[in-house]
C-alpha cells in the first residue's frame, strides 16, 4: 500500500488564528466583546487585531517576544491574535509582580516591546534601563478607570497612536495561519514559588487543540457569555481567548475580580460562563448578592474545591465543573466528568465527587499515578503516587533551559510534581503538591484532607494547612484559619470538628485565625510563605 501523501490540499498547520478570521468571516455584526461602556463586534475585534498586527510586523522580527502588563482589558484580548498574527511570541505578564520580578522575566525573555495599563506604568519605570532588549513601552488606557497620573518619561508610545500607525502601512491581506503549527505563539512564566520563574513555551498546535478541548468541556456555543474573572495573563486565561473566539460567544472582560461587579455582569449582562480559582467560587458563593440563577457554570481549578462551596454554589443553581492542570499543560488537562449515577448521591458525597480531578479531556491522553520507578499505583483511591502526564498540550519545553525541560520529561512523561490517588473508577484525586505532603511520625498525612475537613465546620471560609516542625514527630501538620464574617470559633471547636471527620495523628494540634491567607494572583495559597513565617518564629 503506497505511503501517505501530504500536501497544501490535505494538511494545514494548525493555529488558533483561524479562530477569529472564520467568526469575523460569519458572525461579523455578533457582539464579541463587552468592558464598561465600550462594545466590538467580531467584524471590527478582527479589524483592529489586523491594524495591530500591520503595525507591530513593521516593528518587529519573527518571533521577537512581545509583553503585556495589563489586568483583562480587550487591548489583551486583542493581543492573542495581534501578536502572533504579526510573526511575534506573546508575553502576558503577571500584573500583581513587583518591578524587579518584573524586570528579570522581561531580560529573560529579551522582550522587545511592552504594553502596560495607564494604571501599572509605575511598575517599569526602570524598565527601559534596565532591560537592554526593550526598545518600546507603550501605554494602554482604560476607559473604565478614573485617568490615572502617570509617570513622566517612561512610556514612549500611546495605544491609539500605534493603531493609527497602520494607515500609514502596506494593508495587503494577513495570513491568518503559520507556516510551522510547532513555532512558539506564546511565553508563560510561572509563578517561581521555588526559584527563578520558567518560561513555559506554548505552540500554535497546542494552542489549538487546548482551545478546542474548551470548547467542549465548557460547551462553548454563539450564545456563551463568558465573564472574564480568570486571569488572562494565567496560561493565556487556559487557552479561553481563542476558545470562545472560536464558538464566536461574548467576552465579558473585568477589569477587577470584585463580588458587586460579578454578579452586576450576572444580573445584567446575563453571564452563561466564567473560570476560576476556588477563592473566586467563595467569593461569588458567599457575596451579599447572591441569588439563584439558570443555565450558568463555573470551571474551577488551581487547588481542590472545597465540597461545600461546590454544595452553595449548586444550591444556587450554579453548575460547577471541576478541572486539574499546570501551566506547563496550558492549563486544564483533567475534568471531573459528571456521571448520572451521581443523581441519587446526597448533596455531600455529589460534591466530594466532584472535587476530584477526574480524567483526560478530549484533547489530553489519561493522566496516570506512579511510584518513583514509573508504575502505576494500584487504583485504590488510597495508595499515592505523583501524576504525570503527555499529549499535546504538554509545553514544547522551558524556554533558555534545556535541563530543566529535560528533567521534567523524564521518562517519556510530564513529571508534574503532584501527589494524588487513582480511584477504582479511573478518575484520578490530588492530595497534595509533593512538598506540601506533612510526614508525620512516618505517616504521609494529606494537607488538602485535613483542609477539606476544616472547610465542613460551619464558620470557616478559607484555611490553608502546613507541615510545622515538632521534636517528636518530625512534622506536625498546623491549620491557618479564616472565619466567616459574623461567625466565631474557637481553636478547641476546630480541632474537636476535625476529629469527628479525620484519623486522629492528622488532626492539627494547633490553630491559627490569621486575617488573610498569602495567595499567588491566580488564587493559589502559597503555603512556602506560611513554612517560613513558622520557622522564622521559631528561631
Amino acid at each position: 500500500m503506497p505511503g501517505p501523501t501530504l500536501s497544501a490540499a490535505n494538511h494545514t498547520p494548525l493555529s488558533p488564528l483561524r479562530f477569529l478570521e472564520r467568526s469575523a468571516t460569519v458572525f461579523p455584526d455578533r457582539t464579541a466583546v463587552i468592558h464598561g461602556d465600550r462594545r466590538y463586534t467580531y467584524e471590527q475585534f478582527g479589524e483592529e487585531v489586523e491594524r495591530l498586527a500591520r503595525v507591530l510586523r513593521s516593528r518587529i522580527n519573527p518571533g521577537d517576544r512581545i509583553a503585556y502588563l495589563c489586568p483583562n482589558v480587550p487591548e489583551l484580548l486583542f493581543a492573542h491574535f495581534a501578536v502572533p498574527l504579526a510573526g511575534g511570541v506573546l508575553i502576558a505578564l503577571n500584573s500583581r509582580l513587583a518591578g524587579p520580578e518584573l524586570e528579570y522575566i522581561l531580560n529573560h525573555s529579551e522582550t522587545t516591546m511592552l504594553f502596560v495599563d495607564s494604571e501599572m506604568v509605575g511598575s517599569v519605570t526602570t524598565a527601559r534601563q534596565n532591560v537592554p532588549s526593550l526598545r518600546e513601552i507603550v501605554e494602554v488606557p482604560d476607559s473604565t478607570i478614573d485617568t490615572p497620573v502617570v509617570p513622566t518619561g517612561i512610556v514612549t508610545a500611546q495605544y491609539a497612536d500605534l493603531l493609527a500607525a497602520a494607515d500609514t502601512l502596506d494593508d495587503a491581506p494577513l495570513h491568518w495561519g503559520v507556516d510551522d503549527e510547532h513555532q512558539v505563539i506564546a511565553i508563560n512564566y510561572t509563578s517561581g514559588t521555588t526559584g527563578k520563574p520558567k518560561g513555559v513555551m506554548y505552540s500554535h498546535r497546542g494552542a489549538y487543540l487546548n482551545s478546542l478541548g474548551e470548547t467542549f468541556h465548557n460547551g462553548f456555543t454563539g450564545s456563551t457569555k463568558y465573564l472574564w474573572t480568570l486571569p488572562m495573563f494565567h496560561c493565556n486565561g487556559w487557552c479561553t481567548p481563542w476558545a470562545v473566539t472560536q464558538a464566536a460567544g461574548t467576552h465579558i472582560c473585568l477589569r477587577a475580580v470584585r463580588a458587586d461587579a460579578i454578579w452586576e455582569a450576572i444580573d445584567e449582562l446575563g453571564v452563561t460562563n466564567l473560570c476560576g480559582a476556588p477563592a473566586v467560587c467563595s467569593t461569588i458563593a458567599g457575596a451579599p448578592q447572591a441569588h439563584p440563577v439558570t443555565g450558568m457554570r463555573i470551571t474551577t481549578a488551581g487547588a481542590p474545591p472545597a465540597p461545600t462551596v461546590i454544595a452553595q454554589l449548586e444550591a444556587l443553581g450554579i453548575t460547577v465543573v471541576h478541572v486539574y492542570g499546570l501551566t506547563e499543560v496550558y492549563g486544564p488537562y483533567t475534568i471531573c466528568e459528571y456521571q448520572e449515577s451521581w443523581d441519587d448521591r446526597s448533596p455531600d458525597e455529589r460534591a466530594t465527587l466532584l472535587s476530584r480531578q477526574g480524567v483526560g479531556m478530549v484533547q489530553a491522553e489519561n493522566a496516570r499515578v506512579v511510584d518513583a520507578e514509573m508504575c502505576d499505583v494500584p487504583a485504590d483511591g488510597n495508595t499515592m503516587g505523583e501524576i504525570v502526564l503527555r499529549g499535546n498540550n504538554v509545553m514544547i519545553g522551558y524556554y533558555k533551559d534545556p535541563d530543566a525541560t529535560e528533567e521534567a520529561f523524564a521518562g517519556g512523561w510530564f513529571h508534574t510534581g503532584d501527589l494524588g490517588v487513582m480511584h477504582p473508577d479511573g478518575y484520578i484525586q490530588l492530595k497534595d503538591r509533593a512538598k506540601d505532603i506533612v510526614i508525620s511520625g512516618g505517616e504521609n498525612i494529606s494537607t488538602v484532607e485535613v483542609e477539606q475537613a476544616i472547610m465542613k465546620h460551619p464558620a470557616v471560609v478559607d484555611v490553608a494547612v502546613v507541615g510545622v516542625p515538632h521534636e517528636k514527630w518530625g512534622e506536625r501538620p498546623k491549620a491557618f484559619v479564616i472565619l466567616k464574617k459574623g461567625h466565631s470559633a474557637t481553636a478547641e471547636d476546630i480541632i474537636e470538628h476535625a476529629r469527628g471527620l479525620l484519623a486522629r495523628f492528622k488532626v492539627p494540634e494547633e490553630i491559627a485565625f490569621p486575617l488573610e491567607l498569602p495567595r499567588t494572583p491566580t488564587g493559589k495559597v502559597l503555603k512556602y510563605e506560611l513554612r517560613k513565617s513558622e520557622a522564622d518564629s521559631a528561631r
